[in-house]
């Protein structure tokens, strides 16, 4: 871990979050939860790549070529900050209503910034241009992230992308990972595609598009299939690139805690609880990516699709879920995690314009410290808690071992560790469970681990170099 980098960073957070009035814990004056941490020093689970952290942005957000530009030094001082190597996917839902043009235009451009929170009223075309891919890349090479790029398939001709996608490789070269044929395609039934629409369709479709994309592109690579929630989209699409398409590279899907925005049963409780269909469902997403040798990255997802829950998606709340998912996306097998956002939409990680500027919302803090784990191997461990809101991550990295604790509940966590005492310390807090203000990201100036016992403060995250 980069020490010196890690809390220039946190430092850096804590100064652009407006400090709220402080609200004491629900679970204050509360007894502690008692728990125990075994870890399995002989078993690794797996090695986060470097890249895993990554954003995921809507693709009419190209239409304002000045949005992802060298020129955007905030934005891409806040990229930076999150990884050096991190992954920067287009797509979304507009990615359905762009249009590719070579006619470079002179006017103001549609959009200043294009979020979760406006996708779902853009509904005519937007243009993207060569000056937009251009500036794409000078992005990307002062960031240092690479992109996996979405193509219109869905309302789009075949041919159109294929045109679309020549422009892309040709501008941005080695920072391209691979292009995505359409967004959430098992989402197009009654929408773009008839009722009876089904995978063995989508096939169909991205086989002839693939062909069009490769008589231009010879040597594109590929990834997909970028679907929403239908897993046998996935094992489909993972047996057909075993089979016939040896340049995908990336099996990807999106994924959302819950949704959609607005309804009933969307609460704080449902986030901070653990969600048993994900590992049920990773379990087989992983083995159809193993059985086709491909490695597989979640390139969307946040806490409540449809741009997310105000007062839980853009809370304290949000850090730790997104923390706590990230690593266990990990631990199953993922490759890469891309939270999606943009503009100031709910669930957002970094908000705002070119013209108001940009701003950390809390789910960042919660990213930037599960980033802490990158190039780090995970270790199987066993935590014997009464709260399954309590969860815990263990992994060696440099010669050290990092121990994440992710308390979730309103009360202390009291947790026995085979690790007697830590070199550093860090620790992700905020006066209240659903506060929007004084998120801190910093080292902790108190020793937490003291004689193998680590002591979780409340709604926290404790991160601890052992």
């Amino acid at each position: 871990m980069n020490r010196r980098k890690f809390l220039h960073h946190s430092a850096a957070a804590v100064a652009l979050t407006a400090l709220a009035p402080r609200r004491l814990f629900a679970g204050d004056k509360t007894p502690p939860l008692s728990a125990t941490l075994t870890v399995q020093e002989s078993e690794t689970l797996a090695t986060i790549p470097e890249d895993y952290v990554g954003l995921s942005y809507e693709s009419a957000q190209l239409a304002n070529p000045a949005f992802f530009a060298a020129e955007n030094t905030a934005l891409i001082a806040l990229f930076r900050e999150l990884s050096e190597k991190g992954v920067l996917r287009i797509g979304g839902g507009t990615s359905e209503f762009t249009a590719f043009t070579t006619e470079e235009t002179a006017s103001k451009p549609p959009f200043d910034a294009v979020g979760p929170d406006t996708s779902k009223n853009v509904k005519s075309d937007t243009p993207v241009t060569p000056t937009s891919l251009r500036n794409l890349r000078a992005f990307l090479d002062a960031a240092g992230w690479r992109c996996l790029y979405g193509l219109n398939l869905g309302r789009g001709k075949a041919e159109n992308a294929a045109i679309e996608a020549s422009y892309v490789a040709n501008i941005l070269g080695g920072r391209l990972i691979a292009f995505q044929l359409g967004n959430e395609p098992d989402a197009w039934r009654k929408r773009y595609r008839p009722e009876t629409w089904s995978y063995e369709d989508y096939r169909k479709e991205w086989f002839a598009a693939h062909a069009a994309v490769v008589e231009r592109v010879p040597h594109a690579k590929f990834a997909g299939p970028d679907v929403s929630n239908k897993i046998a989209f996935i094992t489909g699409f993972a047996e057909d690139a075993k089979k016939s398409a040896p340049d995908v590279v990336l099996l990807t899907s999106h994924y959302y805690r819950m949704g959609p925005a607005g309804a009933p049963d969307i609460t704080l409780d449902k986030l901070l609880s653990p969600d048993a269909k994900l590992a049920r469902d990773m379990n087989t997403i992983m083995e159809a990516a193993r059985g086709a040798g491909l490695p597989y990255r979640m390139c969307e997802g946040n806490s409540c699709w449809n741009g997310g829950q105000p007062g839980l998606s853009d809370s304290l709340a949000s850090a730790l879920w997104a923390a706590d998912m990230m690593l266990e996306f990990a631990s199953l097998g993922c490759a890469g995690v891309n939270l999606h956002g943009g503009g100031n939409g709910f669930y957002t990680p970094i908000a705002g314009s070119l013209a108001a500027g940009f701003a950390r919302r809390p789910e960042y803090f919660g990213i930037e410290i599960a980033q802490s784990f990158a190039g780090a191997t995970l270790l199987r461990s066993t935590l014997d808690c009464s709260n399954d809101r309590v969860r815990a991550y263990v992994a060696r990295k440099g010669g050290h071992t990092l121990l994440l604790v992710v308390n979730k509940t309103p009360q202390p966590v009291t947790l026995a560790t085979p690790y007697k005492t830590s070199h550093h310390e860090w620790l992700l807090s905020g006066p209240a469970i659903d506060a929007k203000d004084g998120i801190k990201l910093e080292q902790n100036p108190a020793k937490l681990l003291r004689d193998g016992v680590l002591n979780a403060p409340p709604f926290s995250i404790t991160l601890v170099e052992a």
